[in-house]
């Protein structure tokens, strides 16, 4: 009989590292019973290690898949079957970690190698002029009512009263213009990119 139920003639810990034991000859239901016995273990210790649950899910995914196919390797009289899964676990976090950091380290050193915002300045002054053009574009392609009261609104900072009365048009009247233009203006914007 090979069912997980078996195995509970010891404590815990002897079932967990029979258990592996099964796992290392390619029993399947054990796997689960070891999935079941230390992954919720496994979780903790990669989030206490890296601080991002989903980072540690993934650990704890890796280190699981580790114990399906490394369990051969377990030697019962080194150690608990907890200890080596945790053993397992804490290494993957800490590589996780390790790794991180050196990619942080290459981006600063790559960083330190170019000139000072060279490219990004230059990138970012372009894209802002290509976009200060679009919306001249934009703004000559709608009517006088509806680009004048705009221009007072958003150039001169005036507030839908001030247009109004700058225009000596009713308030409600210069509300919906503007809606209107800010409607096509979007339009012509969407369709310029």
């Amino acid at each position: 009989m090979t069912g997980v139920g078996v195995l509970h003639r010891s404590g815990p810990q002897d079932r967990a590292e029979d258990l592996l034991v099964r796992v290392a000859r390619g029993d399947k239901d054990a796997f689960a019973g070891v999935y079941d016995a230390f992954s919720r273990a496994v979780m903790g210790l990669a989030c206490r290690i890296l601080r991002d649950p989903a980072q540690a899910e993934e650990v704890t995914q890796d280190v699981m898949i580790e114990v399906w196919r490394t369990a051969d390797r377990y030697v019962p009289e080194r150690g608990s079957a907890k200890a080596w899964v945790l053993t397992l676990a804490h290494r993957r976090a800490v590589d996780r970690v390790r790794a991180a950091q050196a990619g942080s380290e290459r981006e600063q050193r790559a960083r330190a190698l170019l000139p000072e915002g060279a490219f990004d300045v230059v990138a970012e002054t372009a894209e802002r002029h290509d976009e200060q053009r679009r919306v001249y574009r934009c703004l000559a392609s709608l009517s006088r009512s509806q680009r004048v009261p705009l221009v007072l609104a958003y150039y001169q900072g005036l507030t839908y009263l001030e247009v109004a009365h700058a225009l000596s048009a009713p308030v409600g009247t210069m509300k919906s213009r503007m809606r209107a233009a800010l409607r096509q203006l979007r339009a012509c914007m969407e369709a310029g990119r």
